[in-house]
């Protein structure tokens, strides 16, 4: 018997959705207003906001902010008109795309309209059912789903585990030996969750032995880590050794829209088997320009990444002093594991924002196993040491609450007291 589609998803939200009456607005939706800063409005009162992207403080510089408005001005949203490959083509776009590929020491680029859009498209456009997909188990959703889409095999390997990558080379290479198909390998450079890098060193080292190409997602990484900014690969030394480089403009640059570098023939062939790219309208020139002058920010104001590194040790080692975990994170992401379930973790964050002022993301299972809480902070460029300061405080006397055992207790009694709370 047929069933009514949309009778289906009804009946079954999700596995976050079932929570989205009682969560809707303040867990998950929650509307931040007033100027991009490290201090925003939420229900009516000023947060210390630790949940954006804006690493380099980018989103409301002054520089940044008289380019886009010019930019908009001379060009308005429409310019340039249609997909690329058939109208909406421009010189300023080719010469963008070359000063990324300088940056990041790759033969050239190619824009792309989103991040995660651009990754699930480049896995697409490059590989076919002969060929294999290795990745690493605790890559970003986008990689996830362009893996899924993938019609040949594919293999996950252990998170920077290189004993288990390794074990998934050799089952690959003996598919792609009957096959006739490539190899591709794919990770993070610096993965959002954990904070901690991929290893890329150690996976370039397994091209001693395999025959096979690495696609690196460097989203957290492009504009904040490495001698220049360029990346996870140019911190560890290695980026000769990254096939395909890609990265949003949603993290350094607090902006929107991404790229992938590598040589030049594979860009070129990129640029015409793209279907994402190929099929959709081009990014408007104030982007584009905007996006221009992050990048000659990134290359030509290390002032900028010193002052968020500076603020990341801050409030790091503060953290750390607390006896806090913060797992393996060795770069500017910033988690809080905690132990407890959906009831403490509910409370916690309510505690958080309402009494102490402070506003951060909280991820509980599914995302994560059970029986954990990551408070999951972004420190910036933008931030104060007051900010950081008060932060501190806040966490030290949640995590004593928390130990003391004062968020235990009923989860249904704890959710619905919240429920009322974020209505009221």
């Amino acid at each position: 018997m047929t069933t009514d589609l949309f009778a289906k998803l009804r009946k079954d939200l999700g596995p976050i959705g079932q929570h989205s009456k009682m969560a809707h607005g303040y867990f998950a939706f929650p509307r931040l207003e007033g100027e991009i800063g490290s201090r925003m409005m939420f229900k009516g009162k000023e947060r210390i906001v630790w949940s954006l992207n804006n690493y380099l403080g980018l989103a409301n510089h002054p520089e940044v902010r008289a380019t886009d408005a010019k930019a908009a001005a001379d060009y308005g949203f429409s310019t340039p008109m249609g997909a690329r490959m058939m109208s909406g083509n421009s010189s300023i776009i080719e010469a963008f795309e070359q000063e990324l590929a300088s940056f990041v020491h790759k033969q050239d680029a190619f824009l792309l309209n989103f991040g995660y859009q651009g990754v699930v498209s480049v896995i697409d456009a490059i590989v076919n059912r002969h060929d294999v997909i290795v990745y690493d188990a605790e890559s970003h959703a986008c990689i996830l789903d362009g893996v899924r889409l993938h019609m040949g095999k594919r293999f996950v390997f252990k998170h920077n585990d290189m004993a288990s990558c390794e074990s998934m080379l050799e089952k690959a290479k003996k598919i792609t030996d009957q096959t006739g198909g490539g190899i591709l390998v794919i990770t993070e450079g610096v993965f959002g969750m954990s904070g901690n890098q991929g290893n890329l060193k150690g996976i370039i080292e397994l091209k001693k032995k395999f025959d096979f190409r690495l696609m690196v997602d460097d989203a957290h990484g492009f504009g904040m880590v490495g001698p220049t900014g360029a990346g996870t690969g140019e911190e560890q030394g290695c980026q000769d050794g990254v096939d395909l480089y890609v990265s949003t403009f949603a993290k350094a640059m607090a902006s929107i829209g991404a790229f992938v570098a590598g040589d030049e023939d594979i860009i070129w062939y990129l640029r015409y088997n793209m279907r994402s790219q190929i099929f959709a309208k081009t990014l408007p020139m104030p982007i584009v320009l905007g996006n221009r002058k992050r990048l000659e920010m990134l290359r030509t104001m290390p002032e900028l990444r010193q002052k968020l590194w500076k603020n990341v040790k801050h409030l790091q080692d503060g953290l750390r002093a607390i006896g806090l975990n913060l797992g393996t994170t060795n770069t500017c992401v910033t988690p809080v594991f905690l132990q407890g379930g959906v009831a403490q973790a509910t409370q916690i964050i309510y505690d958080i924002r309402e009494k102490h002022n402070i506003f951060c993301s909280v991820v509980t299972y599914p995302v994560i196993p059970k029986g954990q809480i990551l408070l999951r902070l972004i420190p910036t460029a933008a931030h104060t040491e007051q900010d950081i300061e008060l932060t501190l405080a806040a966490f030290k006397e949640v995590y004593e609450k928390l130990n003391s055992g004062a968020y235990d207790g009923d989860e249904e009694a704890a959710l619905k007291k919240m429920f009322e709370a974020v209505q009221s």
